[in-house]
């Protein structure tokens, strides 16, 4: 069923919905479309499927285009997501090349009569360059730009430039060296998607039955993209140190998002090496009831992520009143709030992240109490019904 604002009163309060319903109306009949590069795996698209229909849902005129990319263009982009967020890269002329081509074939076809672009990550971002601008332009940077890597930062300036704003996810992402204005928009999570809305004991059961998780130990999990940044080779060796005080369950569960050509090759690996480990569950699936079954039942959500532009799944887990035990880097400790909504550990610390997910295991009442505080703190500051409050001010500040 399609969701409308009001089926959210119940969650965020009349004064919020009165007060999303009174931002719009400046925006009735306006055309906005949303750019990325894919349309599942990955939180993005998660977001623009919640976000984009409720912008319609109030009057505006939302669309949303997925960029069509060849398996150079991707894996490309993929080398360019990893050097945003501090690795090296070679960057060739035929690497600059096929990334600008792609966009200006896109664009071909393409036809932007919109009053407000917003283009989301760097996949879309030279689309720009071949258009006639008549109208606003948003980069929307979902990635931790905190330390990107030098020269891929400086090419890509020379697109961002052209743009109106950028928005990106936490003040520490803002960058001094860019004229162009930025502003801040948290992440956010559809607490009545599919993902994320309260599941009955009985379909918890049937899901974990369904995907091969046994009952009866505790279960730890992590649900992320198979990715490096997301540590799972570090998740593993956290569960051997757990293990050895606690007997329990490791389920590592993520998808393969269609613009990610290393994902495959990851998921592979961590198999190969969970292969002789005892209570280990590797799951490659793109399931939101399974994840949401995951999530509602682990005894310890983990997200042990080496960079994390912000993390939605530590949302998801925070929202279901899960303890979390998750990295002190990028948007996380907006999240999470040392001791009181969640634990938060150095990345590169396994016996210290260990320590915390056992204290946990041990005490059920303090991860209850935690889990009961985070809940409360994804319900004021990061559900969908706040990033819609976030881009309305946006598009007052762009088209009034």
């Amino acid at each position: 069923m399609i969701k409308r604002i009001e089926d959210y009163r119940e969650i965020v309060g009349d004064e919020v919905i009165h007060e999303i319903f009174k931002k719009a109306i400046k925006f009735a009949h306006k055309h906005v479309v949303h750019i990325n590069s894919t349309y599942q795996g990955g939180g993005v698209a998660e977001i623009l499927t919640s976000l984009v229909a409720l912008m319609n849902d109030v009057g505006i005129f939302a669309g949303w285009r997925v960029l069509h990319g060849s398996p150079d263009f991707f894996a490309i982009t993929k080398k360019f997501h990893n050097a945003l967020q501090g690795d090296q890269i070679n960057l060739t002329a035929m690497k600059k090349e096929i990334y600008q081509e792609q966009n200006e074939y896109f664009s071909r076809f393409t036809h932007l009569n919109h009053d407000l672009v917003i283009v989301h990550d760097p996949q879309p971002l030279p689309m720009i360059r071949f258009y006639r601008k008549r109208q606003p332009w948003v980069w929307r940077c979902h990635v931790d730009l905190s330390n990107p890597n030098p020269e891929l930062w400086d090419y890509l300036k020379r697109f961002i430039l052209r743009y109106d704003m950028v928005v990106v996810s936490h003040e520490n992402y803002k960058k001094k060296d860019l004229p162009v204005a930025q502003r801040v928009v948290y992440p956010s999570i559809d607490p009545l998607s599919a993902k994320n809305k309260p599941l009955d004991k009985n379909t918890i059961k049937k899901y974990l039955n369904k995907f091969g998780i046994p009952n009866g130990k505790p279960i730890i999990t992590q649900i992320s993209r198979f990715d490096k940044w997301k540590d799972p080779e570090g998740v593993l060796k956290v569960f051997e140190l757990v293990k050895k005080e606690v007997d329990c369950r490791l389920v590592l569960c993520g998808n393969l998002a269609t613009d990610d050509p290393e994902g495959r090759k990851i998921f592979e690996r961590i198999a190969q090496k969970a292969r002789n480990m005892n209570d280990v569950i590797l799951i490659l699936e793109e399931n939101n009831i399974l994840v949401n079954a995951l999530q509602s039942s682990a005894a310890v959500v983990l997200q042990k992520s080496l960079r994390e532009g912000f993390g939605l799944t530590v949302t998801e887990a925070l929202w279901k009143g899960r303890p979390v035990v998750a990295s002190n880097v990028g948007g996380i400790p907006l999240q999470i709030i040392d001791g009181r909504t969640g634990f938060l550990v150095d990345p590169g610390d396994i016996e210290g992240c260990a320590r915390k997910v056992v204290q946990l295991l041990k005490d059920p009442e303090l991860g209850r109490m935690l889990g009961e505080n985070g809940r409360a703190h994804v319900r004021e500051n990061f559900l969908v019904t706040r990033s819609l409050l976030d881009y309305l001010d946006i598009m007052s500040e762009l088209l009034c």
